[in-house]
Parts: C-alpha cells; structure tokens; sequence
C-alpha cells in the first residue's frame, strides 16, 4: 500500500523488517538497505534502468532475498517545495510497483541527497570514476537514513505526536 503522509507510513510498518531505500533516475535506481532494527541505513547497489518490467523483476527479486518489509521512495520535490514532472514519475513507478509488490511504500522528500552524497564521496576522496559508480546508491542510503532517523523520533514521542 502506497502512504502519503511519513506517519501513516511508519504505523503501518511491520514490527520488525527491514526497510529499502530507492533513488530513482532516469537512467537509474540507487537501492540502500536497513538492518532489521531500522537503525542503519547501508547503500548497496545501482539497478540500470530498462523498461519498467524489467526494472520492476530486478527490485522485487533483491527485495525478496533482503526480506525487504516496506520501502522508502526519494520523492524528488523542487527546491520550493513544489512537485513537478520527476514527483509524477515517481509517484507513477510506486503505483505500478505496488501491483506487484505487496509492501508497504512511503515517500521521503530527498531534496539535496545527492549533494550530500557527492559531497561524503568527494571529502572520502573518490575518484571521479568511482563517484559515478556510486552516487546512487549512496544518495539511496541518505534517503533511507533521513527516514529512519524520523522513525526513531517518531517512536520516541508519544503515538508519533508532537513531531
């Protein structure tokens, strides 16, 4: 089931599993994974982009083998906060997965993870060719990060309230 609302999202969430986080590009997905605990986001792996069947085969094949409960899709809102034409792909990818896919899927806003993430990859000193290899999947593991740092806050406040 797809949630709009983080909150939604998390109370949904199946007690202990988990979690995958996705960058989607057009040429690309940057997949990173939790541990079951959700306290630490890993990046694991860049997916070349085909055709959706294909992209689709290739995620819920890792996401089966990971025991995968739930995913975080990076929403990739504009920087005024405003949805344009990579939201609606977005948003149009998760209802085409969640066809084929029974988890749940939470949006989380990755304004900037991919900056961030080219900027720990450049202050770890990687090559340049290395960096294209890797962004991806590392800018996934900001976006799954982000999110579970918001779930543990989530938990640690009363029902989620006063977040």
């Amino acid at each position: 089931m797809i949630h709009e609302a983080f909150e939604d999202f998390a109370a949904a969430l199946p007690p202990v599993a988990a979690l995958a986080g996705l960058d989607l590009g057009d040429r690309t997905i940057g997949v990173a994974v939790s541990d079951r605990l959700r306290s630490v986001a890993t990046p694991l792996e860049t997916i070349r982009r085909r055709k959706f069947a294909q992209d689709a085969e290739a995620l819920t094949r890792l996401l089966a083998a990971r025991e995968i409960g739930a995913l975080v899709l990076g929403l990739p809102r504009n920087m005024d906060g405003s949805e344009g034409p990579r939201c609606q792909s977005t948003r149009a990818f998760a209802r085409n997965l969640a066809r084929l896919w029974p988890g749940e899927i939470g949006f989380w806003d990755e304004r900037l993870s991919t900056v961030a993430a080219e900027r720990a990859l450049l202050e770890a000193d990687t090559s340049r060719r290395r960096r294209a290899e890797v962004i991806d999947h590392v800018a996934a593991g900001y976006i799954l990060q982000g999110a579970l740092d918001r779930l543990r806050h989530l938990r640690a406040t009363p029902e989620g309230q006063g977040a």
